[in-house]
């Protein structure tokens, strides 16, 4: 008896379309990751462009029981008008002390020592955000 082939030999007569759809695919893959990459960039940029003052909280002491100081600093154009919020927080996470300062505009960069007064021993002070004077 004689064999009877139903398909082409492989690799004889160039790419099975199996090969050639993995190929295409593979294509559209990259293309669409390139493309997500670009708009995840894009978002990043545009949200670090965007900020107008930013800040952060070098070091903190807690001074007394009513009383917790941190040192912030703030970057900002130099005609922008901000404001900062700073808080204390207790032992178990609670808000003991919360205070809002205000910072002129005429500097780029501010470093301030912000005392907040506490109702009980702070063990933790933290920057809220800062923002912009409308």
């Amino acid at each position: 008896m004689t064999a009877v082939r139903e398909a082409l030999p492989d690799g004889r007569y160039g790419r099975s379309r199996d090969q050639r759809a993995d190929r295409t695919l593979k294509i559209v893959g990259a293309v669409l990751g390139a493309a997500l990459l670009a708009l995840l960039g894009w978002f990043g940029y545009a949200y670090v462009v965007g900020q107008d003052v930013s800040a952060e909280i070098i070091k903190s002491k807690v001074v007394s029981d009513d009383r917790a100081d941190a040192h912030v600093e703030v970057r900002k154009e130099t005609d922008v008008v901000a404001h900062c919020t700073v808080r204390a927080l207790s032992e178990d996470g609670g808000e003991v002390g919360r205070k809002e300062v205000r910072l002129d505009a005429g500097s780029d960069r501010i470093d301030t020592v912000v005392s907040v007064r506490t109702t009980s021993r702070a063990t933790a002070v933290e920057l809220m955000g800062c923002g912009v004077n409308d």
